[in-house]
């Protein structure tokens, strides 16, 4: 087992982010068909819920192995309250960019809510920058290609804005501020208690909307209950896990740009399973925003340096 953890220590950041990149593209399709029968906000608080139930034979094996090694109980408890705070603010965050992002995509095509939602790749290092980190030329030149992309992607020759995109738009701020929360949290707390505690804040949210706003059942139509697994299981409980383990590995500039792909496997989910269809200045927009990625990946020299003494790093290796 030892060696297998330190095998998954050898994987890139950015090859675990561009895993998650494709597995949130491919989820724009679940999220558009799970509308069909159920309600946005009974979606988000099972589909976390179900994040943490996939997280939590993990947990316990996590616990399983420091009695093994003898780490006192109180060391334990003193590690679970520490995650709270940073669980809180990366849930909280977590909750407003997908609630947003619910409501975008029950008006517009899965391909759409990817592009405008991958905006947040231009506001991560944008906000950033203001928050002292710092960001060469060669970032910058791939922020605004991938913006280009976004925009080859996402608007026809005829720009219009309508309800449901600015939902999205929305959510694309807030999922800016979570990726930099993330960010910072990730190399101060144990990655697997931070991805547990925002998935639970997350849900726990979501059910408190439900009771609110929404009506019972929780599911209205059986046809919602595999996208709402696929999502659940896979989008959030390993997609969302990937991306804490990728970003402690990567700058968030260059971490946003990764998985701002999901728009370019948003389409090609939405042509797969929804028959959507590409024009040809949509698939301009994707070569641009691989372009971008590139760009950044072989010239912007966006390396994390991690202390091994680091309580995080220290807690990685022991998985």
């Amino acid at each position: 087992m030892d060696k297998e953890k330190q095998a998954f220590e050898k994987i890139p950041g950015e090859a675990i982010l561009l895993i998650t990149a494709i597995i949130w593209g491919t989820g724009f399709v679940s999220q558009r068909k799970a509308m069909e029968g159920m309600q946005p906000f009974a979606f988000i608080a099972l589909r976390f819920l179900m994040g943490c139930l996939v997280l939590l034979p993990l947990l316990l094996f996590h616990w399983k192995k420091a009695d093994h090694q003898d780490q006192t109980h109180a060391k334990r408890h003193q590690a679970i309250l520490d995650s709270i705070p940073p669980s809180f603010a990366c849930g909280s965050l977590l909750f407003l960019g997908t609630m947003f992002q619910q409501f975008g995509i029950i008006s517009t095509t899965a391909s759409k809510a990817g592009f405008i939602t991958s905006l947040y790749l231009v506001l991560v290092p944008l906000f950033g920058f203001f928050w002292g980190k710092k960001v060469n030329l060669w970032v910058w030149l791939g922020v605004f290609l991938a913006l280009l992309g976004v925009y080859f992607l996402s608007f026809d020759l005829d720009v219009s804005v309508h309800k449901g995109d600015l939902y999205l738009l929305t959510g694309a701020l807030f999922w800016a501020f979570q990726i930099l929360t993330v960010d910072y949290f990730s190399t101060k707390t144990d990655n697997l208690y931070l991805a547990f505690g925002q998935f639970a804040v997350t849900s726990l949210f979501g059910f408190a909307a439900v009771f609110f706003t929404e009506s019972l059942p929780l599911i209205k139509n059986s046809s919602a209950i595999l996208p709402l697994v696929y999502s659940g299981v896979v989008a959030v409980g390993i997609a969302f896990t990937l991306q804490i383990f990728g970003q402690r590995r990567v700058n968030p500039a260059l971490a946003s740009l990764i998985m701002g792909l999901e728009a370019v496997f948003a389409v090609i989910g939405g042509m797969l399973f929804l028959g959507e269809r590409l024009t040809a200045r949509e698939w301009l927009g994707c070569a641009i925003m691989l372009a971008a990625v590139l760009l950044v990946q072989l010239k912007g020299q966006q390396k994390k340096n991690l202390s091994l003494s680091h309580p995080s790093n220290a807690s990685q290796s022991k998985r």
